[in-house]
């Protein structure tokens, strides 16, 4: 996990170049809180260890003289990146900016310039554009006609709108007539992003890729719910519309997936072109309160940068983990196939349980399928986590992992599964459970969960944890589900934490595999 000092948020223009990635971020170098936002720069060869740089943009020019907020790179003709961002002028009307590298033959990207044309979009009133309510351009794509095309975050009332934007130099912009999309009841449309996956395959593919090989993924931050949701469906470049899949045609919010059931948010992703990959970062913002915030001396992190594909089903996403945090793996722990007993705690030794990376996989027998809970109506399964906590017993549950458990287990935040029975069919709930993550009140102590999309009689149940520290990072069924938790425990800290297999339910579980590693610490403030 990235952690610096001071305020810290939204991902801004992740990309790579000449073999070096590139993180710009939303960052307060004057404290904890927000304000003073500049567009922080750090780079990395590996995506895990990073090396801080002099901020790329900062507020300097009658368009961005109130603030440089978020927005994305897109890598132009001859390979040259420009970065557009939003500014907040004099007027306090959001616009949008454009910047180029000073030396596109410096890796590192030190230096950027911006345009003298800017403000290159700004609202009017023949657009009919809100100027508090249009900000965080995407990566650019190019159109069969040879033309730029980028998105801009917007709402007219509740209505949450996707502007489009299109030019032939990536400078002189025309609004289009449409948007690309929106939606009734959404309000504000924050940090888009739109790109296209591969029907069949995991690998990721251009961001201008369109033709029957891909899907296109739509994904918003929604501010009133501080959640990104995406969509899955059509780009009709031809009428420059995205028409959404069969199930997504109308955004109810509780039915739409979510990139993360946690705390996470403001994501972007770019196309890793050296490795073929498509990779998601997102900022996770704290649990704890903002006087704990500014004792510390610091707020917010950017979780574990993912790979993000189309499940060969076509119906959702599927995120990973970037391989190469495994080389930070050590001291390796291995289990052989175990009975989890009901009411059945297994310590997990050998391992550092305040940095760590656990793999578990669980198998229900068909014989006890029956014992599962019917679930008598739909229920929201944030709130059914809630009232369903670790300590509810059931037939099938609840059974997964304690994570900064202290002695006594006076503390501890728990990721579980639960097995329900509903209209005949077997439901599998995912939970990440804060309840009781830490003996202060003043922290966010939210239950957050979501229903996985597994076949428990034919699919692996399996659990990836991450755990540093603050953080519990957890990936159900092979990452069809993901749950980011901020935690601050008050006694399971450093060597007082530990790390346990449960099973809280009356029905005995098998454990499959289990692995688990001590992680090592990346290095944040490396030198070039």
């Amino acid at each position: 996990m990235l952690k610096w000092m001071s305020g810290f948020a939204d991902p801004n223009g992740p990309l790579i170049y000449k073999g070096v990635y590139h993180l710009f971020y939303q960052y307060n170098p004057k404290g904890a809180q927000w304000g003073n936002i500049v567009w922080a720069h750090s780079i990395s060869t590996d995506l895990v260890n990073w090396t801080p740089l002099d901020p790329a943009i900062f507020p300097s020019q009658p368009s961005d003289i109130n603030g440089c907020w978020s927005g994305s790179t897109t890598i132009l003709h001859g390979n040259k990146p420009a970065i557009l961002y939003t500014g907040i002028n004099k007027l306090n009307h959001q616009v949008q900016n454009l910047a180029y590298p000073k030396n596109v033959s410096d890796p590192f990207l030190r230096e950027w310039i911006k345009s003298p044309e800017n403000p290159v979009m700004e609202p009017t009133t023949e657009n009919k554009i809100n100027s508090s309510s249009f900000r965080d351009p995407t990566t650019g794509w190019l159109g069969k006609d040879g033309k730029w095309r980028v998105l801009i975050g917007s709402k007219r009332r509740t209505t949450g709108i996707a502007i489009l934007y299109k030019s032939k130099d990536f400078v002189n912009w025309d609004k289009s007539k449409h948007p690309l999309h929106s939606a009734k009841g959404t309000g504000m449309w924050e940090c888009p992003d739109f790109f296209p996956v591969l029907k069949n395959g995991i690998n990721g593919v251009d961001t201008s890729l369109n033709d029957n090989s891909v899907r296109h993924v739509l994904k918003v931050s929604l501010d009133d719910h501080k959640h990104d949701y995406y969509l899955i469906g059509s780009y009709e470049e031809e009428k420059d519309r995205f028409v959404p899949d069969k199930g997504f045609e109308e955004v109810e919010i509780e039915y739409v997936f979510r990139y993360d059931y946690g705390k996470y948010y403001a994501s972007k992703t770019f196309f890793d072109y050296e490795k073929n990959r498509r990779v998601l970062l997102g900022w996770a913002n704290e649990s704890s309160s903002v006087d704990d915030d500014i004792k510390k001396g610091w707020s917010g992190i950017h979780a574990i940068p993912r790979a993000i594909w189309l499940h060969k089903s076509g119906k959702q996403l599927v995120q990973w983990p970037v391989v190469e945090i495994e080389k930070l793996r050590v001291n390796h722990v291995n289990w052989p196939t175990k009975l989890l007993r009901g009411d059945e705690l297994l310590q997990i030794n050998g391992v550092t349980a305040s940095q760590a990376d656990v793999e578990i996989s669980f198998e229900v027998n068909e014989n006890d399928i029956g014992e599962a809970e019917v679930l008598e109506k739909w229920t929201d399964p944030q709130i059914l986590c809630s009232q369903k906590g670790t300590s509810v017993k059931s037939g099938l549950g609840p059974f997964g992992l304690l994570a900064f458990a202290s002695k006594g287990l006076q503390e501890f935040t728990s990721v579980f599964f639960r097995i329900f029975k509903f209209q005949n069919k077997n439901l599998v709930l995912f939970c990440s459970d804060q309840s009781r993550s830490s003996l202060n009140k003043h922290n966010d102590l939210t239950s957050y969960g979501t229903f996985l999309d597994v076949d428990v009689l034919h699919e692996k149940l399996s659990l990836r944890t991450l755990i540093d520290h603050s953080v519990v990072e957890s990936f159900g069924g092979e990452g069809k589900a993901c749950i980011t938790a901020r935690v601050y425990p008050t006694l399971a800290i450093n060597d007082k934490a530990f790390i346990y297999a449960f099973n809280n339910g009356t029905t005995d579980i098998k454990i499959t595999s289990l692995s688990a590693w001590s992680m090592k610490k990346a290095q944040l403030n490396g030198k070039l």
